[in-house]
């Protein structure tokens, strides 16, 4: 391209940027076409379309290109076997920790691939201001599963824990959040803070003030995810409640954990549900599960579901303390226990997929199986038969079936067997 003139050389880019925002040229499939991967024969159960049934999947250049009934086994470059399993959309945990090397509790987000079917997570507040963009570089950038984050209102995030984060209130530096922010809306949904007695000390509700006049300043509509569990008094608790804008998440929502002194300070107290709960989920604050290590009690979750505090998502709140720990909180057994306390496989199936994937901002295309979607599939099995769920306070439940990972696919690309040659990445 010789002797273009600039205006020529700025026409020639622009009609070249056009062209790969709208895709391949020549995407749609002729009858001859073959996929570059068929999920065949499972039991698709897909919420955000209303789907339930034997379908195949047929996946092509990364992005789902048909759900059919049945593909022909010629029709596709490579296939998993999917008979007797369920297939639903990869799943989306909105509360995990996937920092490693910059947080003292991340696990890397590809590791936990096989143990739990997310094709997404959401990086719960490991990285404040001063080290979200080595999160962004080193570790999104790297990754298979998609990582979107809630900064920390804390400048260093989770970088020192154990030691809290905000026993020094000067280490929540609005001003720096909300820029942060403004830089980062493809990648950020919102900032975190953790409201726990042992994490602000006698700061009250100055923490969560700062991360929402940050979310206010930004110039979008950033979400504050908020932590709970041993709030310092039960005053504060319905004051942390009253203070919460719809679509806000209040992560943690069934803790049962006590404040430092002992005392249950939570959305359950006394046996019975607060009024500000219950008003800040009917003016749209999303209540999410943040299972973890310490943060899911079956007595407190009994008392707010019924009483209406059911919760919109279920998340792992998945780190290297957690993961350990005996309530097995990876997303699928988390899925399980809500399966045991009365909601379907639909509902539980929904709540990790296409709710968590409205909250980000990523809906219709990410946790679904919709034509036009990216290749983001999860395979798993009901395993039926009698089982025994420990939560985080040792309270056990006997249910009827669990969620067993199987395998999990990402932009068409299957982690583990089979391997796609050639093998690609987004």
């Amino acid at each position: 391209m010789t002797g273009l003139s600039r205006r020529q050389l700025l026409m020639f880019a622009g009609s070249s940027a056009a062209a790969a925002l709208s895709g391949p040229a020549g995407a749609a499939m002729g009858p001859a076409d073959k996929f570059d991967l068929v999920i065949k024969g499972g039991d698709a159960i897909d919420p955000s379309q209303s789907l339930r049934g034997k379908r195949d999947i047929g996946i092509r250049w990364g992005v789902i290109e048909a759900v059919e009934p049945e593909i022909p086994a010629e029709r596709a470059l490579k296939s998993i076997d999917a008979s007797g399993k369920l297939v639903t959309p990869g799943l989306v945990d909105l509360h995990c920790h996937v920092y490693p090397y910059g947080s003292a509790i991340g696990i890397p987000a590809d590791e936990l691939v096989q143990f739990q079917g997310t094709t997404t997570v959401v990086s719960a507040g490991d990285a404040g201001v001063n080290n979200l963009a080595a999160l962004r570089r080193y570790i999104v950038a790297q990754s298979r599963a998609r990582i979107y984050a809630f900064v920390h209102i804390a400048n260093n995030g989770l970088s020192a824990f154990p030691v809290a984060e905000l026993y020094n209130i000067d280490n929540a530096q609005m001003e720096a959040c909300a820029m942060a922010l403004a830089e980062n809306p493809d990648f950020l949904i919102g900032v975190k803070v953790r409201m726990s007695e042992n994490v602000i000390f006698k700061h009250g509700l100055e923490p969560l003030k700062r991360g929402i006049q940050a979310c206010e300043l930004c110039g979008w509509p950033a979400k504050m995810m908020v932590h709970i569990g041993g709030v310092e008094t039960k005053e504060l608790m319905s004051d942390i409640l009253n203070l919460l804008r719809p679509g806000d998440v209040l992560t943690h929502s069934y803790s049962g954990a006590p404040n430092m002194s002992g005392a249950f300070t939570n959305i359950v107290q006394d046996g019975r549900l607060l009024p500000a709960a219950l008003a800040a989920k009917q003016r749209g604050v999303i209540f999410d599960v943040g299972h973890g290590g310490g943060s899911f009690d079956f007595t407190v979750a009994e008392v707010a579901i019924p009483g209406g505090c059911t919760p919109d998502t279920i998340s792992s709140d998945i780190h290297v303390f957690s993961g350990n720990s005996p309530g097995i909180p990876f997303l699928p057994n988390v899925m399980s226990k809500f399966m045991t306390l009365g909601f379907s496989l639909d509902q539980v199936v929904s709540m990790a997929t296409s709710a968590p994937a409205r909250i980000i901002n990523r809906a219709p295309k990410l946790g679904t199986l919709q034509i036009g979607a990216p290749g983001d599939v999860a395979i798993m099995e009901l395993v039926e038969g009698p089982v025994t769920f420990v939560d985080t306070r040792n309270n056990k439940r006997d249910g009827k079936a669990y969620l067993k990972p199987v395998q999990t696919v990402i932009n068409g690309v299957p982690f583990g067997r089979p391997y796609q040659a050639p093998f690609a990445v987004r």
